[in-house]
């Protein structure tokens, strides 16, 4: 017991540690941090491996930890990972970590980031429901039960980028951003009205993927990002509408079809309704 204790009590230690250290290039979850180091965390590309292995700060910590009087059933995880208060991190654990580990109760912030996670099950997040962020990049994610974020009311920031996911599941009402850069997505593995409802969805990263269509894209969002797809064509309903000439959609500022197959050119008439082209390819 008193190695348990003694355990716990250096973990925050070692997480200030890490803090202080901590590259202001790095990949951050927006929230984690104030300033110029909110805006790098949801970019298309993973910069340094050092800066992958960061651990980001908690919200709002109060850097009390896990202590020997804890609820038995929390310790397992709290001993892997590293759990603050209402945050819970698990990055690169050893021996390798395959599954979702069952969460304290009241996790709100899930930072379980290159890993060996392969499957996410309905029951693993069906208990947890006050989640608000989930960081899952940088696993081997193939398939997620339809139901796995059903429960989620909460949730609003989702990452699922570097994975291996060849469809999406359904996803929470309230996502304002949601990361499925570099997995295996096609057209068909992406309902049609995968995005239709999440009306607060603000960022959208579906880059290098194999999608060969661009999906429906919410009112709400402003930055997408569906660059290295195989994207062949944009036709006027994608970003515009076909019935209404005057339609604008000032919101979407910046949208990314680079590194498609898709000659934008051939269709200045279906960008009439945005206040910014596409960045891709017009010749």
């Amino acid at each position: 017991m008193k190695t348990l204790f003694f355990t716990c009590m250096l973990v925050p230690w070692l997480v200030a540690a890490s803090a202080r250290t901590f590259d202001h290039d790095s990949q951050l979850i927006p929230g984690s941090l104030a300033g110029s180091q909110l805006n790098g965390y949801f970019s298309d590309y993973l910069k340094s491996r050092r800066a992958r292995r960061a651990l980001p700060p908690a919200d709002e910590p109060d850097d009390n930890p896990i202590t020997a009087e804890a609820d038995a059933a929390d310790l397992p995880t709290c001993l892997l990972c590293v759990c603050l208060t209402g945050s819970v991190y698990c990055e690169e654990v050893s021996p390798d970590m395959t599954s979702i580990p069952t969460l304290p109760k009241e996790t709100a912030y899930l930072y379980a980031r290159f890993n060996k996670i392969r499957k996410i099950k309905n029951k693993d997040f069906a208990q947890i429901v006050t989640l608000k962020r989930i960081d899952l990049t940088g696993n081997l994610i193939s398939e997620i039960e339809d139901g796995a974020f059903s429960k989620l009311t909460l949730l609003e920031e989702l990452s699922l980028a570097e994975n291996q996911l060849v469809k999406l599941p359904a996803l929470p009402a309230k996502l304002t951003s949601f990361n499925a850069n570099y997995n295996k997505l096609k057209t068909k593995g992406v309902k049609a009205n995968a995005f239709k409802k999440l009306t607060k969805l603000v960022n959208l990263y579906l880059a290098d993927n194999m999608l060969e269509a661009v999906p429906y894209i919410p009112e709400s969002v402003r930055i997408l990002h569906l660059q290295n797809n195989n994207i062949t064509e944009v036709n006027v309903d994608t970003f515009c509408r076909s019935n209404d000439t005057y339609y604008l959609r000032p919101s979407l500022n910046e949208v990314r079809l680079d590194g498609n197959p898709v000659v934008l050119s051939k269709y200045p008439d279906n960008f009439t309704c945005m206040k910014v082209l596409p960045v891709g390819k017009y010749r």
